[in-house]
């Protein structure tokens, strides 16, 4: 049995795959991308579509430039038989949220989640400027790495980091990478010019296409489905303003907020999946967690052994691939109570923290 529980049923991840993330897809439609995962998860379950009790996409229109675009990767589910779906326009860590809700509600003992984006045909930093206030802030036009590059002089100011502290996060993360064979960029990556002062080409994510998915079980099914499930024993999500100068960029309370009502404070972990896009956004992680103020000083807890997204950042995936990478080190035993962090929205605006056990000898 997992050490802690505070839900009506145990849920626990028991399979995640996720695809190569590369710079361009040109050859591959969305369908195309996300069937081979598809396949990959399920087979890693035994479990055939038609055994899943429910499933849950995230993704974005804006991406794919056409409404209802998640439709047409239902046909990498299947048209037959007739499923129970739902689909957030979301990072896919939120569609894992609604599906453990599901379960949690008895009406699915399994649930199939899998999120996409596909960043490469457009400026994905003018796409996500649909993000921001209509009124106010979206018709100004500021793209994502200007508002990041705001966050991380705050924090300069601060002086609660500098650029040197920056390029050794993009350094750690991308040295990791290379034991990772998915990821888009590995081992030593020059910082390069400015994007965005003061944030170099290194503290930024790579631009890329990719797809992520996992299967959620329950109780005794988990267990039959899975050696070592990855129970959540805790998840909670928070959202901070949405104006931008209501905040104070050098903190995040939601995070912070988020992972007290999953319990993550009430022990200590040994790995944290932090989805922070840009160097200077894992600062504010690290803050918010308690996790040390530097890239070396996390007190023991592996930051980031996949890479992060620094070393792959797949829009609306990145974050459900936080949770896959966490659930998968418990799988393989190298991990037995992980903390997993998606985020949504400019400035780490909404903030998803999930805990994750193995079970004890």
């Amino acid at each position: 049995m997992p050490r802690t529980s505070r839900y009506a049923r145990d849920v626990a991840v028991v399979a995640f795959a996720q695809s190569d993330h590369l710079r361009r897809t040109d050859e591959l439609s969305e369908v195309e991308m996300v069937m081979p995962v598809l396949h990959e998860v399920l087979a890693a379950t035994g479990l055939k579509a038609g055994e899943i009790g429910f499933t849950c996409s995230g993704s974005s229109d804006y991406l794919a430039g056409r409404a209802f675009s998640f439709t047409m990767t239902l046909d990498g589910v299947g048209a037959w038989p007739p499923i129970s779906e739902s689909h957030v326009e979301m990072d896919g860590a939120w569609a894992l949220y609604e599906a453990w809700v599901k379960i949690q509600t008895g009406e699915a003992d399994t649930a199939l989640v899998y999120s996409y984006g596909k960043s490469s045909p457009g400026s994905v930093r003018d796409v996500l400027t649909r993000q921001l206030d209509p009124y106010y802030l979206a018709p100004l036009w500021p793209d994502s790495v200007a508002l990041a590059a705001l966050q991380a002089r705050a924090l300069i100011d601060a002086g609660e980091t500098d650029e040197a502290a920056l390029a050794a996060v993009a350094a750690r993360s991308r040295a990791a990478a290379e034991d990772n064979p998915h990821a888009q960029l590995r081992g030593a990556v020059p910082q390069g010019e400015y994007q965005v002062a003061p944030l170099r080409t290194g503290d930024c994510p790579p631009i890329g296409d990719g797809v992520a998915a996992v299967v959620l079980a329950a109780g005794d099914t988990a267990r039959r489905l899975c050696e070592r499930p990855a129970w959540i024993t805790g998840i909670d999500h928070r959202i901070e303003a949405h104006g931008l100068g209501l905040r104070d960029l050098t903190d995040s309370p939601s995070t912070r907020l988020a992972a007290e009502r999953a319990g993550f404070f009430e022990a200590p972990v040994d790995t944290a999946e932090l989805h922070a896009p840009f160097s200077s956004q894992e600062v504010v992680l690290r803050k918010a967690l308690g996790l040390g103020p530097g890239p070396g000083d996390t007190g023991g807890v592996a930051v980031n052994p996949s890479g992060g997204a620094l070393a792959a950042h797949p829009v609306m995936a990145a974050g459900l691939i936080r949770i896959g990478e966490a659930a998968a080190r418990i799988h393989r035993g190298a991990s037995d109570r992980a903390v997993a962090h998606a985020t949504s929205g400019p400035c780490l605006q909404q903030n998803l923290v999930a805990v994750l056990e193995g079970d004890r000898a």
